[in-house]
């Protein structure tokens, strides 16, 4: 696992679309069409964190809008883990 300094991560996000550091955490947020569509992808985003034994914070607000945040929180830092389980979440998005 690879761990990233604040400068290391800021290069990372330029090519993450939607991404960007918040408090230490990559940080996503994203509305979707209504409520059904965000629960459908948080449980998606969730099995995918679960097969990766990685595990996001998500915040479901506004009927149809989900913030998701990552950190490897054993290391109290972000880690290639976090920027590959955001590369997953993007493709699960991409579908929903």
């Amino acid at each position: 696992m690879e761990k990233y300094d604040e400068n290391e991560v800021l290069n990372k996000l330029k090519y993450m679309e939607g991404w960007n550091l918040d408090n230490k955490k990559l940080s996503k947020e994203v509305k979707l069409k209504d409520f059904q569509s965000v629960i459908e992808a948080v449980n998606k985003i969730a099995a995918e964190a679960e097969k990766m034994d990685h595990h996001p914070d998500i915040l479901i607000h506004s009927w149809n809008q989900v913030k998701i945040m990552l950190s490897t929180h054993s290391e109290g830092l972000i880690t290639s883990r976090d920027f590959d389980l955001a590369e997953r979440i993007n493709r699960i998005l991409q579908d929903t």
